[in-house]
Formats: structure tokens, C-alpha cells, sequence
């Protein structure tokens, strides 16, 4: 039984504008709060159902970083796009940040959806979000017919993540350092000021200089809003990485794109080599940074679309 409610407003007024040109849809769920979640689109068909799109998780993240990719597929699909909790319009109390939360919410995504739609989904998630992504196929299969991983973490050469089911990368000392009330306020703002928001994300785009304009902007705007330090300071910590991640992306079953770059910080694919051997999985490189579906936003929508129409 669904328990999420949605409702056509975000909930309480926040000086945040949408990230997108979309309907936007609140959420109301027991498992993780308020939720925002953007639609657009034509009415879904069985060979074209409802694409859902996640954003990643930093200091400053929202569903803008999908915006190349969500304004391209809502010319031909319904589309939705979610704010993650802890970011962008959606609910920023100060809670226990986890994986198990996140995931909860693609959960709460995914049910809204098929409640509006009736049918399955093909989902896309960008960097950490893929663990989240990954975990909620494993756990509902069902309720996807594809996935799409852009520059997901966990395929570097520093190792297989097989921890216990349900562990996370997490530090309670790191955590006690940077969420110390003395200054963990002071230091959020430091590290998104709007200088350093495009510090980092021109690390991610590989050139100095490069990041999207309109994501910089929108990116400092949305980490300056009240509640905005509290999930990124688990982040920090590492408590949104999950430490079970690697056999759970093996044991996918729907057919999976995974993409990535080749410039920035992001870029240690090693263990990507391995899934390529997979029948169901598709490994498609980028010479770009971290995030392809704004540097080529044309030629990746027409390859992800490629990918999906193969599997319709």
C-alpha cells in the first residue's frame, strides 16, 4: 500500500525558485518527509514509459543538474525529475542522512509515478545517486524496465565495497568535526560560497572555467537556504556512500547504460572494465567531465534514447 501523497505545491514558501519549467508535485511520505518532484511530457505509452531522473549528492545539489537532459526527453516522454531530501525544494531537517533514506525516497518516487501513469519506469541517476538508483532495482525490479548510471561512484581501483547489507562509508568522528555547532554553519557557507561552488564544479567539468552557468548560480542559491548544511555535512562524513554498493549493482537484472567522462576529478573507472563483460550492461565513455549531459546535451539525449528505444 502506497502511502505518499502528492500535491501540485512544494510545500512551505521557499525563496527558491523551481529548478525546472515543470509541474512540480510535494510528496508526502512517512519514510522520508516532503519531497519535491518536477513532470513534464507527453502521456507515456508501453513502448515509451516514464523516465525518472536523480540528481547527484554534494553541497549543493538539486534537480537543475539534470535540466540539459530533463527539458530534451519531455519533448517525446513524460519526465520526471526528484529533489533528493536534504536538497533543493524538498524537506532539509536535520536528521540521520543515510542511503536507506534516499533510497526511500526513489521509493516514494517510483509509487507516485506508477499511481499517475501505470506503469514502469526507466530510471537515471548521476553519480552517488547511483547507489541509490542500484539499490532501489535490486530491492523493486519490477518497477523499472531500464537503467541509466552517469558516472556512478564504486568503480574505482580503490576497491569492492562488501560490507555489510546496509553498511555506509560513514565516520562518527568525521561527522563530529564538521558538524560541531561551534562551526559547522560557518563552515558550510565557506564551502559554498559561489566562487567555490564553481571551484568544484569546474573540477568536475575537467577545465577551469567550464561549469554551466546557470548550474553554478542555481547550485549557491539552493545551498543558501535555511537547513541546506545538513545533508551535505553527512555527505562530508560519508555517510551517503553505501559500503554493500558493489555486489548489488552485480545482481541488477534490467539492462543498464553506464556512462562517464574522461576529464575532472571523476575519471577512475577501473572496475567498470569487468561490467562490460555483462550481458545486460552497456559502457559508453565521453570526452568530457563528469557530467556529459551538459557538455553534449544533444548527442547524449540521442544516445540515451537509443539505449531506450533498444529495449522497448
Amino acid at each position: 500500500m502506497n502511502d505518499t501523497a502528492a500535491s501540485h505545491t512544494a510545500g512551505p514558501d521557499s525563496e527558491l525558485p523551481p529548478a525546472l519549467p515543470a509541474e512540480l508535485l510535494s510528496l508526502d511520505d512517512p519514510r522520508v518527509g516532503r519531497i519535491a518532484m518536477y513532470a513534464r511530457g507527453p502521456a507515456p505509452t508501453p513502448q515509451r514509459p516514464p523516465v525518472l531522473l536523480v540528481h547527484s549528492v554534494n553541497a549543493a545539489a538539486s534537480a537543475y543538474e539534470m535540466r540539459p537532459l530533463f527539458e530534451r526527453l519531455a519533448r517525446s516522454r513524460r519526465t520526471y525529475a526528484l529533489d533528493l531530501p536534504g536538497y533543493g525544494l524538498s524537506e532539509r531537517g536535520d536528521r540521520p542522512y543515510s542511503p536507506r533514506l534516499m533510497t526511500d525516497a526513489l521509493h516514494a518516487a517510483i509509487e507516485t509515478i506508477q499511481e499517475r501513469e501505470s506503469s514502469v519506469v526507466d530510471g537515471l541517476a548521476l553519480s552517488l545517486a547511483c547507489e541509490f538508483l542500484a539499490r532501489a532495482a535490486e530491492e523493486r525490479p519490477e518497477a523499472f524496465r531500464t537503467l541509466a548510471l552517469v558516472s556512478p561512484t564504486a568503480f574505482d581501483r580503490r576497491g569492492r565495497r562488501d560490507g555489510p547489507r546496509g553498511s555506509t562509508l560513514g565516520s562518527s568522528l568525521s561527522y563530529a568535526l564538521v558538524a560541531c555547532p561551534l562551526w559547522a554553519g560557518a563552515l558550510f557557507r565557506l564551502l559554498t560560497r559561489p566562487g567555490v561552488v564553481r571551484y568544484f564544479l569546474d573540477r568536475a567539468w575537467g577545465r577551469k572555467g567550464a561549469a554551466d552557468p546557470g548550474l553554478v548560480r542555481y547550485a549557491a542559491r539552493a545551498a543558501d537556504q535555511p537547513g541546506a548544511r545538513f545533508a551535505p555535512l553527512r555527505f562530508l562524513s560519508g555517510y551517503l556512500f553505501s559500503g554493500d554498493i558493489s555486489p548489488i549493482y552485480e545482481a541488477l537484472e534490467q539492462p543498464v547504460w553506464m556512462s562517464h567522462g574522461v576529464r575532472g576529478d571523476f575519471t577512475d573507472y577501473s572496475r567498470a572494465e569487468a561490467m562490460k563483460a555483462r550481458a545486460n550492461w552497456t559502457v559508453q565513455v565521453y570526452s568530457t567531465g563528469a557530467l556529459p549531459h551538459f557538455e553534449l546535451p544533444d548527442a547524449f539525449a540521442r544516445d540515451y534514447e537509443a539505449f531506450l528505444e533498444r529495449h522497448g
